[in-house]
C-alpha cells in the first residue's frame, strides 16, 4: 500500500506534471510506513495479529487511504474506489462485528469525502478542474457505498462458507481417522490372539505337570489355578477372533450380504421396520466385497437418518450386475422437501429434529449426509439423492463393480 501509494503520487505529480500537495501526501505515507515498522519491531515476526489488532490495524488503512483521497479531490478522485479493498479483506478475515464496524468506518469516510476534499491534482496551465454537481457527487457516493456494500457482503459469505466446509471435512477426516483406528485396534488383537495362543498352551501343559507332581496340597491348588486362568485367557482371546479386523484377505473381506445387514443391524431396535434386500441377474451370487470402513460408517449413517424420517419401515436394497454395486437406502417417510433436495449433501444443510424428537436420538447438525457422501465418494461412488415415485426418500450409491469387489481366494482353506 505504501508502495502503491508513493508512485501513484509520483506518477501524478512528477511524470503528469499535476499540482499535487506532496508534502501532505508523503507526510501521511510516511505515517502509514513508520506504523509498519513499529509493528514489525513489536512483533518482531513471532506472533500473529489477534483478531482486534488486525482489525484497528485495517481501519488505520481506512482512514489513512481517505486522508489521501482528501488531499486529491476528495470523491471525485478514481482512487476513491480503493475504500473498497480493506472493507472486503475485514470481511473475508475477521469476525462479523469487527467487519461490519470497519465497514461503517468506510462508509462515513466517503460521506465525508463527498463534501470535504481538497481539489484534483490538475495542470496548472489549465487551472483547477469544476467541482461535480451535487447530483453527480450523489451518484457517486452511492456507487462507493453499494461496492463496499456488496463487495464486502459477498466476500463475508465466501470466507463463511470455506470456513464451514474446512470444519466439515475436518470433522470427515476425524470420523475416517477414528474407524481406522478401530480397525488397527481390531488387527492387533488379533494378532495378540494369534502370538498369545503358544505360550498359553505351555502354561497349560506345564501346570498339568505340577498338578500330577505336586509335593502338597497348596502347590497343587495353585497349578490347578494356573490352568483354569490359563483357560480363561484363551476364552478371552476366542472371542477377539471371532470378530477381527486384522489386515488379511480373510478379515478384511465380506459378501454383500453381510455389508447389508452389518448396516442395518444397529438401528433395528427403534420401533421402525428395518430390512435389507440383496438382488442380482438369476443365478448370479453376491459378490465378496472389500471390508472399508468409510463405506460401513457412511451407510450406517444414512440408514440412521432413515429410521428419523421413517413412518413405518427403512428398506436397504442392494443391487448388482457384471459392471455395477449400488445400494439404495428406501423410507417410506414425507421425503426430502425441495429446498433441501436442492442443497443436500453440503455441510451444515438437516431438517432432522432435535434429540428429544429423534427416535435414534441423534441431534441433526447437517454434517451427517454430508460426511457420508464425502466418505462414499471418495471410495468411487456416485452418490444420488431423490424423493421415490410413491414418496419417502431415497439415497443411492453406485459404484463400479471393480472398485468393491474382493477377488477370489486362491487357497482359502490354507489361510
Amino acid at each position: 500500500m505504501v508502495a502503491g501509494q508513493t508512485f501513484a503520487v509520483l506518477l501524478a505529480g512528477v511524470v503528469l506534471d499535476l499540482k499535487v500537495p506532496f508534502t501532505l501526501c508523503f507526510s501521511l505515507i510516511a505515517l502509514s510506513a513508520w506504523l509498519n515498522v513499529l509493528i514489525s519491531l513489536a512483533f518482531g515476526g513471532q506472533r500473529m495479529a489477534r483478531e482486534g489488532e488486525a482489525a484497528a490495524q485495517i481501519a488505520f488503512d481506512v482512514l489513512q487511504l481517505a486522508g489521501m483521497i482528501y488531499l486529491t479531490g476528495g470523491l471525485t478522485n478514481p482512487f476513491s474506489l480503493l475504500l473498497i479493498a480493506p472493507v472486503t479483506l475485514a470481511a473475508a478475515t475477521q469476525p462479523a462485528r469487527y467487519a461490519l464496524a470497519i465497514g461503517v468506518l468506510a462508509i462515513v469516510c466517503c460521506v465525508i469525502l463527498t463534501f470535504f476534499g481538497m481539489p484534483l491534482p490538475y495542470d496548472p496551465a489549465a487551472g483547477p478542474t469544476p467541482r461535480p454537481s451535487a447530483n453527480i457527487l450523489v451518484l457517486l457516493l452511492l456507487s462507493r457505498v453499494t461496492g463496499i456494500v456488496l463487495t464486502g457482503a459477498y466476500a463475508w459469505q465466501a470466507a463463511t462458507e470455506s470456513a464451514r466446509m474446512e470444519l466439515a471435512l475436518n470433522v470427515t477426516e476425524t470420523v475416517l481417522a477414528r474407524e481406522q483406528r478401530l480397525s488397527a485396534l481390531g488387527a492387533l488383537a488379533a494378532a495378540a490372539a494369534h502370538e498369545l495362543g503358544t505360550p498359553l498352551a505351555t502354561i497349560s501343559v506345564v501346570a498339568r505337570e505340577m498338578v500330577r507332581n505336586a509335593p502338597d496340597e497348596q502347590t497343587r491348588e495353585d497349578a490347578e489355578l494356573m490352568i483354569g486362568q490359563a483357560a480363561r485367557c484363551r476364552e478371552i482371546l476366542q472371542r477377539l477372533t471371532e470378530m477381527p479386523e486384522a489386515k488379511d484377505a480373510v478379515h478384511e473381506r465380506m459378501s454383500l450380504v453381510q455389508l447389508v445387514h452389518e448396516v442395518i443391524e444397529p438401528h433395528m431396535i427403534h420401533g421402525v421396520r428395518v430390512e435389507a434386500v440383496v438382488n442380482g441377474p438369476p443365478g448370479a451370487a453376491a459378490p465378496d466385497i472389500w471390508r472399508r470402513a468409510e463405506i460401513i460408517h457412511a451407510l450406517t449413517t444414512i440408514v440412521e437418518n432413515a429410521v428419523d424420517f421413517a413412518r413405518a419401515e427403512v428398506i436397504v436394497v442392494a443391487r448388482f450386475d457384471a459392471r455395477a454395486v449400488v445400494i439404495e437406502v428406501r423410507d417410506d417417510g414425507p421425503g426430502f422437501s425441495p429446498e433441501i433436495l436442492a442443497k443436500l449433501g453440503e455441510p451444515y444443510v438437516t431438517s432432522r429434529p432435535g434429540a428429544e424428537g429423534s427416535r435414534t436420538g441423534h441431534i441433526g447438525m447437517g454434517l451427517g449426509f454430508f460426511i457420508a457422501k464425502t466418505l462414499l465418494e471418495r471410495t468411487g461412488a456416485t452418490v444420488d439423492f431423490k424423493n421415490g415415485r410413491r414418496g419417502g426418500a431415497v439415497v443411492a450409491a453406485r459404484w463400479p463393480r471393480a472398485a468393491l469387489e474382493a477377488p477370489d481366494m486362491v487357497g482359502a482353506s490354507e489361510l
